[in-house]
């Protein structure tokens, strides 16, 4: 059976998948080819020392994932990243508890980055903080 953790990420890797035309990946290493839509890799990321409640025994999580948004185009990269962002913040706004697995899901502001690349169309990326807040019966979920 899979921990609370990984039914999480499961679900939001589901729901982040509806963002048409945009590849997710979970925890891969970044391909040599971006799709023209542009690509989206989920890393894990730190649940962190979560706070308890002694009575019922609960850990309450602040789970901190990192979404790295990537694009490559000779034209049009900040649109092109700009609008998988919106997207990203569209789809979680409509299920922001992942239908219930989770208290909370919400994300931050992107960090934006270049990537330059030799001899091609430089790669525009951002980092996506999601931090998910939801509740365990032990530490190790």
């Amino acid at each position: 059976m899979p921990t609370t953790r990984e039914t999480i990420l499961s679900a939001l890797t589901d729901l982040l998948s509806t963002i048409p035309h945009v590849a997710v990946l979970r925890g891969e290493v970044l391909p040599e080819r971006i799709p023209p839509a542009g690509l989206m890799i989920l890393r894990d990321g730190n649940p962190g020392e979560p706070s308890v409640t002694l009575s019922p025994l609960t850990y309450h999580f602040q789970h901190r994932t990192e979404l790295e948004v990537v694009v490559q185009s000779t034209t049009d990269r900040n649109a092109l990243l700009d609008a998988i962002v919106g997207q990203i913040g569209a789809v979680i706004a409509v299920d922001r508890n992942l239908g219930g697995l989770c208290d909370w899901i919400e994300p931050e502001a992107p960090e934006p980055v270049d990537l330059p690349v030799e001899g091609g169309a430089s790669l525009k990326a951002a980092i996506v903080v999601v931090v998910l807040h939801y509740t365990a019966a032990n530490s190790l979920e």
